[in-house]
């Protein structure tokens, strides 16, 4: 039986700020007493003037694994998601091929045993044609089911409405959607290119992929939710008005429509172009000032459920193309922790609510199996952060395989140093062990 002991901790869990010492056995968190000082283990960790936190559990990324690995593979992006504390991830189906059968969605998870760091599930995709094979997915085992109710990358936009229903109407497990109206982005688009041809400046991404095309979308995924009952989850909320669209009051066990909203738009907005350029072009497009403090207050009075990445890598040559060539999204995982301790520093949030918002509510909302929380009997999967270590972010620190961050220059005032997956040591103080894999994912919804 291999033993972890942690002395000294201070754990933020589940509302409290408390001293802990804690007993890892195999897989499991077994015990956590006032001092385990003398109890004989295989490896101690004292965490004197360290904080620790349940793993992240990150509900949106894009690993890029099948048929995209040169921007990123399941085994470099979950290193670089272990090396920011992000313990569990769910990744998304617009691989090459898109997942869109039970035997794709198989051979996704059949990789990810063999090189995943970190543990793991996978959304089986939907699309116009796919609606029977998509309803075969088994609730206790996967995530949930991925639409795209505007295209982004792959081919795999939804914009039939007796498909949208069919699913709505017949889904037993959670529906996540990417909610962006594709008639009126294309609408957009003719209009910048009428104007400026191939030349459309990075600031005009916000206009094309504009507030009308993702409130159109996410109020017809809301409505369609209500009518049906259906477990909607909404991605990477990007505006102010879609806030309305979400219920605070309720509590998260009885929600059937949650949200989320991505460190990127909690961090950036349109002022940022002229700086960053491409590298901050995602989907939904980074927008306002106002709406990037809207989502953030919706975050902390509990009308947005989760905080996550939506990390999704290109290639530095793929990224300095003009604005229609240069592909949507960027790498975040490993640097989303740090970028919510920074808010923690700027006073805009408490530990408490990051742990709310990045693993308790992620685990509470997909109902995973005993994840997302420091607990006696729970998975040991667990982060350990100086707050108090100042670094800054570089190209030879950075650990996904496409090599750059929209962060890079920025100095974090807090570490990550140490990730425990499963109750594997897998990362301490910038060296990994990569002797045993993260796990898949089990759900209890039945």
């Amino acid at each position: 039986m291999h033993t972890i002991k942690i002395l000294n901790a201070t754990v933020v869990n589940e509302g409290k700020i408390q001293p802990y010492d804690l007993l890892v056995e195999d897989r499991f968190i077994v015990r956590m007493d006032k001092d385990l000082s003398r109890v004989s283990t295989d490896i101690t960790i004292d965490a004197e003037g360290q904080y620790l936190l349940p793993g992240l559990i990150d509900d949106q990324v894009h690993f890029r694994e099948p048929g995209l690995t040169h921007k990123g593979t399941i085994a470099t992006e979950s290193k670089a998601a272990v090396a920011g504390g992000i313990t569990s991830y769910m990744e998304m189906p617009n691989t090459v091929p898109n997942t869109l059968t039970q035997a794709l969605l198989q051979e996704k998870y059949d990789r990810a045993a063999q090189t995943s760091l970190a543990n793991y599930s996978f959304y089986m995709g939907v699309s116009n044609d796919n609606m029977e094979e998509a309803l075969k997915t088994d609730p206790d085992k996967v995530c949930g089911l991925k639409v795209f109710m505007g295209s982004s990358t792959g081919n795999m936009l939804v914009d039939n409405e007796a498909t949208l229903r069919g699913i709505f109407s017949r889904a037993e497990l959670l529906i996540a959607t990417h909610c962006e109206d594709e008639q009126t982005i294309r609408q957009n688009m003719q209009q910048y290119r009428a104007e400026y041809g191939e030349e459309v400046p990075i600031a005009c991404h916000p206009l094309i992929r504009s507030e009308e095309a993702c409130y159109k979308s996410s109020s017809l995924a809301v409505g369609l939710a209500r009518e049906y009952g259906t477990r909607l989850h909404v991605l990477h909320i990007s505006t102010a008005k879609e806030l309305d669209l979400f219920n605070q009051k309720v509590p998260l066990e009885e929600k059937k429509v949650t949200a989320e909203a991505c460190i990127h738009h909690l961090w950036f907005d349109n002022a940022d172009y002229e700086k960053k350029g491409t590298l901050i072009k995602w989907n939904p497009a980074i927008k306002t000032k106002h709406d990037k403090e809207a989502i953030f207050q919706a975050v902390l009075d509990d009308r947005i459920d989760v905080i996550a990445t939506d990390h999704a890598p290109h290639t530095w040559d793929e990224k300095q193309q003009t604005y229609f060539k240069a592909p949507s999204g960027g790498p975040l995982v490993q640097h989303s922790l740090v970028a919510l301790l920074e808010f923690y520093h700027q006073k805009k949030i408490s530990l408490e609510k990051i742990v709310e918002k990045a693993c308790h509510h992620p685990a509470r909302l997909f109902q995973t199996d005993r994840r997302g929380f420091i607990r006696e009997g729970y998975y040991a999967d667990m982060v350990l952060v100086d707050l108090s270590a100042p670094w800054q972010v570089s190209r030879s620190n950075i650990v996904a395989k496409c090599g750059w961050s929209p962060f890079e220059g920025y100095q974090f005032q807090s570490k990550v140093t140490h990730t425990m997956v499963s109750g594997h040591l897998v990362f301490e103080n910038g060296t990994f062990n990569d002797s045993k894999n993260g796990m898949r994912l089990d759900f209890k919804r039945r």
